[in-house]
């Protein structure tokens, strides 16, 4: 199969969102060959949901795919339970094989979203690894030092503070670069935290004589409190989000994050992102651009009638300060505890302390009355519905 595709194509794709890539000659001689590459990239299912942080890498693939690119999807049904360091100040906890099944029940489809999903080849990386000898395991642990594992930036940290760093995980770039190994791959792609496990990848295959991979990292997307967007810390966009919501939470980003979203969570072309830096520069009101980007994220996912419902939707709730009509809802015998707190905790994700203290600090109504009992509780006998908000952002309708 010959793959052709512009040179200039070949550049954009190289420098949007890119922070690194190796060997840069090898990469551009590779993808100028024509030759159908096989383009690995690895997912841990630690979430039952992925974020437009982690959609990031998929729409560089779905670009590779639509030239004719082979790609080879590996879900870390095995690796999640040793669990990634590469962004931790502190040890991940090993998951279970029951959360991982649970987070793995619509992986594929939420991939689906972005990946034509029938031209991938899936992977389940438990497929090798279940069954790794300890031979081969310590093999490829020879090919690494303690000394090469400290040197990366985290785990110097932790060990300069006498944090714990256990052998578990050590042991995930080794077997992360086995992946390589297996799937014989040209190129990976990774987020920039995933510099050292791909660098990984290049070393165990060199020891298995392959050809070592190129690898491409991408830069991170914060979440909407400026920090890297993680669901562990409730800051992310989701591509399974109502278009309404999805719309609310890209309007609630920090101004500062809004041009790398255009470059990360967009195809809007570098020179209308250009346009938009300058009018920024020029003193417009950001929320104005943020509703342009809103339009062209919620658009990606659920198309332009959505979108501009979204908008309609965003500006009925913000701007007039009135309830919208199509507020996502639910029924009263849905709820495990009526007291108010406790339906903030259940409906908006929350600790039963942060809804206590939202509740406390004046930032819930219900029916648009302001609330400040902790223990005020939903009365169906006396109301068929209530209308709750949460702050700007979260409001839900409860019926009897």
């Amino acid at each position: 199969m010959s793959i052709i595709v512009d040179q200039q194509q070949i550049q954009e794709w190289l420098l949007r969102g890119v922070t690194n890539y190796l060997e840069q000659s090898h990469l551009e001689q590779a993808l100028m060959s024509g030759r159908q590459l096989r383009v690995k990239f690895g997912i841990d299912p630690t979430s039952d949901k992925i974020h437009l942080g982690r959609a990031v890498p998929f729409w560089k693939l779905r670009q590779m795919q639509d030239w004719g690119h082979q790609i080879v999807l590996i879900i870390g049904d095995f690796t999640a339970r040793i669990g990634d360091a590469s962004d931790k100040d502190s040890e991940r906890p090993m998951l279970s094989q029951e959360q991982i099944e649970y987070n793995l029940t619509n992986y594929i489809e939420q991939i689906s979203k972005i990946l034509d999903i029938e031209k991938v080849e899936i992977r389940y990386n438990s497929e090798w690894l279940r069954d790794l000898s300890f031979d081969t395991l310590a093999e490829i642990a020879n090919i690494f030092s303690v000394n090469e594992m400290l040197d990366r930036d985290n785990f110097s940290q932790r060990h300069k503070n006498h944090t714990r760093i256990s052998l578990r995980e050590f042991l995930y770039p080794l077997i992360q670069g086995y992946d390589s190994v297996v799937v014989r791959s040209d190129l990976e792609l990774g987020g920039n935290d995933q510099y050292f496990n791909l660098i990984a990848g290049r070393k165990v295959q060199k020891h298995y004589n392959q050809i070592p991979q190129d690898i491409i990292t991408l830069e991170l997307l914060l979440g909407t409190d400026g920090r890297k967007m993680s669901s562990s810390w409730g800051n992310g966009v989701y591509i399974t989000d109502s278009a309404n919501e999805m719309f609310v939470k890209v309007m609630s980003i920090k101004d500062e994050s809004i041009l790398d979203y255009f470059k990360l969570a967009t195809d809007i072309p570098y020179v209308e992102i250009e346009k938009y830096k300058q009018r920024l520069e020029k003193g417009q009101n950001p929320r104005d651009t943020k509703i342009d980007l809103a339009i062209s994220i919620v658009a990606r996912y659920h198309g332009v009638k959505e979108a501009e419902k979204a908008r309609a939707y965003f500006e009925q709730l913000f701007t007039k300060q009135e309830i919208p009509v199509d507020v996502p809802t639910i029924l009263a015998e849905q709820l495990k505890d009526k007291r108010l707190f406790a339906v903030l905790a259940q409906v908006f994700e929350m600790s039963n302390s942060e809804s206590k203290r939202a509740i406390q600090d004046g930032g819930v109504k219900v029916n648009q009355k302001v609330i400040i009992d902790v223990f005020y509780g939903l009365n169906f006998e006396q109301s068929k519905e209530y209308i709750i908000q949460k702050g700007k952002k979260n409001i839900i309708k409860i019926l009897a």
